[in-house]
């Protein structure tokens, strides 16, 4: 009896040991989360992503900051506030990466009072997270604010044709002038680049495009003028050089002629046979009609061309 008792109760177990697998499995897949969420809570250890930066306040003071990516045993790094920094105080995510803004047509005047506006796109990224965090309650905005005045300031009564020329030197300029400024707020600035420049007028920009059609205008008249009057110049001179030719031709052709003739006339055969076909080339050239003369019937019939 006792055997065939623990016979069944080892099949129970061998029955029963996929779903105690699977049960553990299911266990440590809801514990374990719960676990390390509990030890975030009592500040054991905190995870800092890729160009994340983490800022910890306890009682109105930062007491903490973390900028490498990784893993951190807050009691380490905060020491007993730790424990306590995640029930009765603030923490505080600060995005780390490379952002880029653009700032379209700030309105600046050239030295000849012609209205300008000037794109300017420029990079930036945050070096400090508590300034970034705490002096500031906008930083981007500021920043952006501080770009366009210093690009006003610095770019204004600017002769327009450097205006319109030499942008490397005037965002060097911008640069210069805004860099120190923003470091108050936490904020860097990276490249700066101005990448438009462009007139704010309506008018003036009619004006100009009026201006550019008619010199264009004028400018393709000469060429077409000027090149008519290439054309008749070579024409002409092509149509003089003919003229002597053929003058040259006219004068030499009698000669030619005559002595051609003079060689023919030498055989009274061959010079009467020459005359007769030149008579009847031109009688057929000018269709004149010959007739045909019966000399029985005294008629004269006509027989064709």
């Amino acid at each position: 009896m006792s055997v065939l008792l623990s016979g069944i109760e080892n099949q129970i177990q061998d029955a029963a040991a996929p779903f105690i697998i699977f049960g553990g499995f299911v266990a440590a897949a809801i514990a374990l989360p719960l676990i390390c969420a509990i030890l975030k809570l009592l500040g054991i250890y905190a995870v800092v992503e890729e160009r994340e930066a983490v800022v910890y306040v306890l009682f109105g003071s930062v007491v903490g900051v973390l900028t490498e990516p990784g893993l951190y045993f807050l009691w380490k790094e905060l020491g007993i506030s730790a424990l306590f920094v995640n029930w009765l105080g603030k923490k505080y995510k600060v995005d780390m990466r490379l952002d880029q803004q653009y700032l379209r047509s700030q309105a600046v005047n050239s030295e000849e009072g012609a209205p300008m506006g000037v794109g300017l796109w420029y990079e930036m990224y945050i070096n400090d997270p508590v300034a970034y965090t705490f002096r500031n309650t906008n930083p981007r905005g500021s920043l952006a604010a501080n770009v366009g005045n210093s690009t006003v300031r610095c770019l204004s009564n600017l002769p327009l044709d450097k205006m319109m020329s030499d942008r490397h030197t005037m965002s060097r300029t911008v640069r210069a002038e805004v860099s120190e400024k923003s470091q108050e707020w936490g904020y860097k600035l990276g490249s700066c680049y101005i990448r438009k420049v462009h007139f704010r007028d309506q008018n003036m920009i009619q004006q100009i495009q009026n201006k550019v059609v008619n010199r264009l205008r004028k400018v393709t008249s000469a060429i077409m003028q000027e090149g008519a009057n290439q054309v008749g110049v070579i024409t002409g001179a092509a149509e003089k050089e003919a003229a002597i030719d053929f003058g040259k031709a006219s004068a030499i052709r009698p000669a030619i002629v005559g002595k051609m003739l003079n060689d023919i006339s030498q055989d009274a055969d061959v010079c009467e046979a020459l005359f007769e076909l030149l008579e009847i080339s031109r009688l057929t050239e000018n269709r004149v009609p010959i007739y045909n003369i019966n000399q029985k019937l005294n008629l004269m019939l006509p027989s064709g061309n």
